[in-house]
């Protein structure tokens, strides 16, 4: 496939593994529910929710060339991914996470994303040889699950500085790969309210509260979320909070994703800022409530 892509998404592209209860659950629990598998990771999760909203995205990430490899890669192309920038690995596998979610929200995940983290720069080979445009210009979707050190040359990188950058930590225990992007005053940072801590090494009541010391602390943009609470957008041209729409959970896994490529799909569309931010919102209610795929 051929085609020139709307943004990048650079960072883990694997198979989700997700067991999900109708249930209340706690650690320990053994509960009937159903065990899915479908294609997943942070970057193909934003990378299917901005085709889902009309975008073309390219993805930058390690795939193995294995049985799970070659059908995730198809299941890519069948989502209207652009897969041929990814890195084949020869022995490397594919990389997969696997979650256990109840009525409650999420109890539990595994991410393994060894190979990934082991490809390292291989994966920017086509900011390098000549397969994409040098430097780039256009919008990059990434996810902290690079190791540190490759996180924090891309901060620096002058084939990314005329990028707009948006970045998510994956997870909360990886919310400090996020801080040489703060350093480096570069990006938009889309955190939740417990990662928003963790860059600010202390807790904050709320989103507003969150994105302005995430600013203090030298970030250029910033998103936070909380959950069912409100959410706020804050930057240099001030802050927006908004209340999402309040909806029964069904799940969770992709949540953050959904609502990242919304936000992103909406302002690379044109949209103001709390324009943006309620359709973001209003993408992930839809999700989490089960109403659409991601």
């Amino acid at each position: 496939m051929n085609a020139t892509p709307d943004i990048l998404c650079i960072g883990s592209v694997l198979w989700d593994v997700i067991g999900r209860s109708e249930n209340t659950m706690r650690q320990g629990s053994d509960m009937p529910g159903r065990i899915t598998q479908l294609p997943g990771g942070v970057a193909l999760n934003i990378g299917m929710a901005l085709a889902r909203f009309g975008l073309r995205p390219a993805l930058l990430s390690a795939v193995g060339r294995d049985t799970d490899g070659d059908a995730l890669i198809e299941a890519c192309k069948v989502r209207g991914l652009l897969t041929e920038f990814i890195y084949r690995s020869d022995d490397l596998p594919t990389d997969k996470y696997m979650a256990v979610e109840g009525a409650n929200g999420l109890i539990a995940a595994i991410a393994d994303a060894h190979s990934l983290e082991s490809a390292g720069d291989k994966i920017l080979r086509p900011l390098t040889d000549g397969s994409l445009p040098a430097p780039y210009t256009g919008a990059i979707a990434l996810d902290g699950n690079l190791t540190v050190d490759l996180l924090g040359q891309m901060a620096q990188s002058p084939l990314l500085a005329a990028a707009d950058l948006r970045v998510a930590p994956a997870s909360p225990g990886k919310a400090l790969r996020l801080s040489p992007f703060i350093q480096a005053k570069r990006g938009t940072l889309y955190v939740n309210l417990e990662e928003a801590g963790l860059l600010c090494q202390t807790a904050f009541a709320n989103s507003s509260e969150a994105a302005r010391a995430l600013l203090a602390r030298g970030a250029v943009r910033a998103v936070v979320t909380d959950g069912s609470n409100p959410a706020t957008v804050g930057g240099a041209a001030g802050i927006v909070t908004q209340e999402p729409p309040q909806v029964h959970v069904t799940r969770v896994t992709g949540a953050g994703d959904t609502f990242m490529a919304a936000h992103i799909a909406a302002e690379l569309n044109g949209h103001d800022a709390p324009k943006a931010l309620a359709q973001a919102l209003e993408a992930a209610a839809l999700y989490v409530s089960g109403e659409t795929t991601i």
